[in-house]
């Protein structure tokens, strides 16, 4: 079963919509989540930009005797002032992104150096562990200049901090996401291929029953409608060529048997007996030919309707009538429960395989079991067999095979092609094979769907 929808074509637009969907919304989340560090970087910039300009601006405010109590103060939290030290400038550092920003904020104005070091000096914040402190850290180094002159130099820690990947309910919500992405796909899958399967399930329908109710041209988009509509109107092109040809033949076997009648009684009339008979053998075969040529072709056009039928009763009243007519026949297994067949055609089916063994054989032996959701139905006789090459040249219309097939027999060649064609309306098969039993010859399977 997974097989078979690995290779359908649900299977193939699920994977398509389902691996497309995955692929572009992993590609949007991989953009906002860019886009969103890039944006709390830059508000992170801000802020400590807006600190900085604040501590500044309280220091300018602050007589130079209170300064040394704000530095302590404002070290705990991350910002270091150092007022005892003028740091000369010896070379102009390049501008970054923390730099442009806190010129903006400061004013174009005021003069001030930005340098970004990692150092085991750089100031530390409150909550920081305390196994953290002799650690290696990353800050910016401020230095400017106070409204009265005073040089100043701030260690600023400011750091970009990478989001821990798989926190909280992330897995969680990932997998309730593509749990979504799957069920969504696979309903768009299942439903974008639906006219297709329905389309297929009518075309078998149409094997077994050429007077299957037409598909609905009113469902579905235009395309699907448009496809049923060509369907229905192959299916009465069919219907109408098989229905002609029928009638055609009907009309021509209805036609000869007036004449055939006639040449029939004339012939009675002929004085030579050994003529007599050999001319009244010929057309008694023509009758026959007729016949079955006017059932072949019934048998491709049969309208006959499904039913439950008890498959045990039905062979073995073919068995007991042969029986009654003086042939060798035996019935052997039992399946106990009914299947769904077209009773008439297919006691036309094995009859027909049960005469076919009867003739060339001599006798029948008819047996019946189920395998898993099979029924099988084995006739074997006590003819020669026929040979392994020619085992399907046998249902062929009109083919005999005659060096291993007594000639005296007779027939159309008609009776094995008809059995098949029923078998096959049926959703069924029939093999030839020879037994290879001595005392036994060919061996006719009919296998059967069980439900």
């Amino acid at each position: 079963m997974i097989k078979a929808f690995i290779g359908s074509m649900t299977a193939r637009v699920f994977l398509i919509l389902a691996l497309g969907t995955i692929i572009s919304v992993s590609l949007v989340i991989a953009l906002a989540t860019y886009e969103r560090r890039d944006l709390e970087s830059h508000m992170r910039m801000v802020r400590t930009a807006e600190r900085v300009e604040q501590i500044i601006q309280m220091l300018d405010a602050t007589p130079q005797a209170s300064r040394s109590a704000l530095a302590h103060i404002a070290e705990k939290y991350g910002i270091k002032i150092d007022l005892t030290t003028a740091t000369e400038r010896i070379r102009k550092y390049p501008a970054t992104e923390f730099s442009e920003v806190l010129r903006r904020t400061l004013g174009e104005t005021k003069s001030i150096t930005v340098i970004e070091r990692e150092s085991k000096d750089c100031p530390t914040r409150k909550s920081e562990r305390e196994s953290q402190l002799n650690l290696t850290r990353t800050c910016q180094t401020i230095l400017t200049s106070l409204k009265d002159g005073t040089p100043l130099r701030l260690d600023v820690v400011h750091r970009d901090r990478l989001p821990v990947p798989f926190q909280g309910n992330f897995v969680r919500d990932l997998i309730l996401f593509l749990l979504g992405i799957v069920l969504i796909a696979l309903f768009v899958a299942h439903m974008a291929t639906k006219p297709l399967r329905r389309l297929a399930q009518a075309a078998q329908n149409l094997g077994r029953n050429i007077e299957h109710p037409a598909l609905s041209e009113r469902e579905g988009s235009t395309e699907v409608r448009e496809a049923s509509a060509a369907f229905n109107s192959m299916q009465t092109s069919i219907r109408n060529h098989l229905q002609e040809r029928t009638y055609m033949l009907a009309a021509i076997a209805h036609d000869l048997q007036t004449p055939l009648t006639r040449l029939r009684l004339r012939l009675e009339q002929v004085a030579d007996e050994d003529l007599r008979a050999r001319l009244v053998a010929d057309l008694t075969a023509t009758l026959a030919m007729v016949k079955e040529g006017l059932d072949f072709a019934r048998s491709t056009n049969a309208e006959e309707p499904f039913e439950l039928i008890d498959v045990d009763s039905l062979i073995e009243a073919i068995c007991n009538d042969a029986t009654d007519a003086g042939s060798d026949v035996t019935y052997s297994g039992k399946i106990g429960k009914p299947i769904l067949a077209c009773p008439h055609i297919l006691r036309r089916c094995i009859t027909n395989l049960l005469d076919n063994a009867i003739k060339y054989g001599g006798f029948a032996q008819v047996s019946v079991r189920q395998e898993n959701a099979k029924v099988i139905i084995s006739i074997v006789d006590g003819g020669p067999g026929i040979p392994d090459d020619q085992l399907e040249t046998v249902f062929q219309p009109f083919n005999r095979i005659e060096n291993s097939r007594s000639r005296s027999s007779g027939g159309t060649g008609l009776g094995l092609t008809i059995a098949r064609i029923i078998a096959e309306r049926h959703r069924g098969s029939i093999k030839l094979s020879n037994s290879g039993v001595s005392g036994l010859g060919l061996n006719a399977t009919l296998e059967l769907p069980a439900t």
